[in-house]
């Protein structure tokens, strides 16, 4: 079944880092536009990239260490950067179908104003190493994919869908409503989680790096 309201974004994205980039020739839903690397340190790993980047006809630019630094300074870049579309755009009116096609049982985190990007970053990537299916954020008061969530997300933002949602109840009400059980994490519960029977589809909900929940 396809997504209905999934699009690609005619917008360009940097990504850097080994990592994040490295994640990014693998996507084949991005379409890379190019490729920049530190030519005064192109060791073994890099020329991976080269070699990949080569066989998929992407345009690539060696750059000195000067230029690069110059050209990136506000990216901590480890001599790659490439320029990319943006990546697929996910809305509520996908969530059923990202269930439909998510192997069973079905886990689920949903971030409820995460702004600061590394954060966000951090949350993907270990959303990503313990097996989540997507990840559902408001539009509004939350990060959004950037570079940097990208970097600290160590590839992860290419792997993991991320829904975007105007209002997180209503995203809840059609999970719950799909058999999804919601499971809210604060600091105040008189119950641990790993107490509890976390069996079946299970959407866990994290609140704000401050207020919480």
């Amino acid at each position: 079944m396809s997504l209905s309201r999934m699009k690609f974004v005619m917008n360009e994205q940097y990504v850097y880092g080994l990592h994040a980039v490295s994640a990014l020739l693998a996507n084949p839903h991005r379409m890379i536009k190019k490729l920049f690397v530190n030519q005064d340190r192109i060791d073994k790993r890099l020329h991976e990239f080269l070699v990949k980047a080569e066989n998929a006809h992407v345009p690539i630019e060696k750059l000195s260490s000067q230029k690069m630094n110059q050209q990136f300074s506000e990216f901590t870049h480890q001599g790659v950067v490439a320029l990319a579309s943006a990546l697929p755009e996910y809305g509520e009116s996908d969530l059923v179908t990202l269930l439909e096609r998510s192997k069973k049982p079905v886990l689920i985190l949903i971030l409820d104003g995460i702004t600061d990007p590394h954060n966000l970053g951090a949350c993907l990537r270990s959303a990503d190493a313990t097996g989540v299916d997507f990840v559902v954020i408001p539009k509004d008061k939350s990060a959004n994919i950037t570079p940097v969530v990208s970097k600290v997300a160590c590839g992860a933002a290419e792997s993991i869908p991320l829904v975007r949602v105007t209002n997180l109840a209503r995203a809840m009400d059609i999970l719950k409503q799909q058999g999804v059980w919601i499971f809210g994490a604060a600091g105040e519960a008189e119950h641990l989680l790993y107490a509890m029977d976390c069996s079946g589809n299970i959407a866990l909900v994290m609140g704000a790096e401050g207020t919480g929940l």
